[in-house]
């Protein structure tokens, strides 16, 4: 058993299976099958189980998906500090983030990464749920997670760096009456932030103020959801007009006046940029960001990253209007 046995067998298991594993490792199936027939000889133990055309791991084999990742990433890791040394400073590292950290503070994590590793190349996975990120970085899929949770995220198991928090607005439907009050604390109608700046202070609205209006809804389990059925169970009447678990489908479907939707503030740049307009929500609710990744060693890369989220500070609470 080596390291590339490894690789092959955790390979199979991310694409769930050895045609679109191969296809990922430039090999051919037949050469995939070997190896993986090699190593399940070597271990004395089946790793898969074949049902028709697909396979699934076998208890053994789920066993062996933790130590794998380990070893594979260490090696990595090994590798990676005597570039460092060379001056190489090449490189992949795997991130996963939920959506809307996806957005910030990503995109201004790996501006500033790029800037100081250009040679590195960041992947960034999906994932919708806290879980999926956590999982992620437990099990050693992705080095570095961004997830955004209710209150101040904790794991005894994860080391976590906390980004900052961004606060639910509404992304307010151009189609719809409905004009943001001025509440003590805000400035109705404030100037729209200048680049890399801006107001402090926007255009406020209470929750009782969305009575009768169409609202378009994260899925459940999120945060922006959540918001939204605490107004339904307190007597505010609000209509959804679509669920929608891509995140991306939101901007548009309130572009086409569908409804308003309820947004963390790291989107309020591209809904601006599309033209629309935007509104705190009183009471506040945040959405508290956070870098997750695991308690073992980390690659070079992963440790670069890291410093460049904490150099950015936490992320300001966005400008709204």
């Amino acid at each position: 058993m080596d390291v590339r046995h490894l690789k092959y067998f955790l390979a199979v298991v991310d694409h769930q299976g050895f045609t679109r594993a191969a296809e990922r490792l430039l090999i051919a199936q037949p050469s995939l099958s070997q190896t993986i027939k090699n190593l399940e000889r070597d271990l004395g133990v089946p790793l898969f189980h074949r049902v028709g055309r697909n396979v699934v791991l076998s208890e053994a084999g789920r066993e062996l998906v933790g130590p794998a990742r380990v070893v594979v990433r260490d090696l990595e890791a090994a590798r990676s500090a005597i570039d460092e040394l060379k001056g190489l400073r090449r490189g992949r590292l795997d991130v996963i983030a939920m959506p809307s950290p996806a957005i910030e503070p990503l995109t201004s994590i790996i501006a500033a990464y790029a800037r100081t590793h250009p040679t590195v190349t960041v992947s960034v996975h999906a994932a919708f749920t806290r879980d999926g990120v956590v999982a992620a970085v437990r099990d050693g899929s992705c080095e570095i997670g961004l997830l955004g949770s209710e209150r101040p995220f904790r794991a005894a198991d994860i080391d976590v760096v906390h980004l900052g928090r961004q606060p639910l607005v509404l992304v307010l439907n151009p189609l719809a009456e409905l004009h943001p009050a001025a509440h003590p604390g805000s400035r109705a109608g404030a100037a729209e932030d200048a680049p890399g700046g801006g107001a402090e202070h926007g255009p406020v609205l209470r929750w009782e103020e969305l009575s009768g209006q169409r609202i378009i809804a994260s899925q459940r389990g999120s945060l922006m959801r959540s918001a939204v059925d605490e107004a339904l169970a307190g007597g505010i009447e609000l209509e959804i007009a679509a669920e929608v678990a891509h995140r991306t489908s939101v901007l548009p479907l309130v572009l086409a006046g569908i409804g308003h939707a309820v947004l963390p503030s790291a989107w309020i740049p591209l809904a601006r940029q599309a033209g629309l307009r935007t509104a705190r929500l009183e009471p506040e609710t945040s959405l508290h960001i956070s870098a997750l990744s695991r308690a073992a060693e980390l690659t070079p890369a992963a440790r670069a990253f890291l410093a460049a989220a904490a150099a950015l500070g936490p992320a300001p609470a966005a400008a709204h209007g």
